[in-house]
């Protein structure tokens, strides 16, 4: 996979992760306060990783650590969510593997 799609997935994982945060919590008590922790970082790391900002990609991947940990709690914890908690969970992890192919690419490629 060249750089070129890679950013186009990864943007297209975080924007669907926005999504379904801004579904999940649509009818949250704090709506504006779960818009501005969940949904609008996702947001910005699209437009960043879109824009070639230098470390959107990283941060979609240190930030995907939570996502993922909070899916994991949200499932567990709230069965009447799970669904929401689970598609969290699973774009979190593509995210993960998206962001990180290039540095592990590198690692395990055969020396010259």
């Amino acid at each position: 996979m060249n750089a070129r799609a890679q950013k186009g997935i990864l943007a297209t994982l975080l924007l669907a992760l926005a999504a379904v945060f801004a579904v999940w919590f649509a009818h949250d008590k704090h709506w504006l306060a779960s818009q501005l922790v969940f949904t609008a970082p996702p947001v910005l790391l699209a437009v960043g990783v879109l824009t070639g900002r230098g470390n959107a990609m990283f941060w979609a991947g240190v930030l995907a650590l939570f996502w993922f940990s909070h899916g994991v709690m949200s499932a567990w914890s709230h069965p009447e969510t799970a669904l929401w908690a689970w598609l969290e969970l699973l774009l979190a992890l593509a995210v993960i593997g998206v962001s990180c192919a290039p540095g592990l690419r590198r690692r395990f490629a055969k020396k010259r």
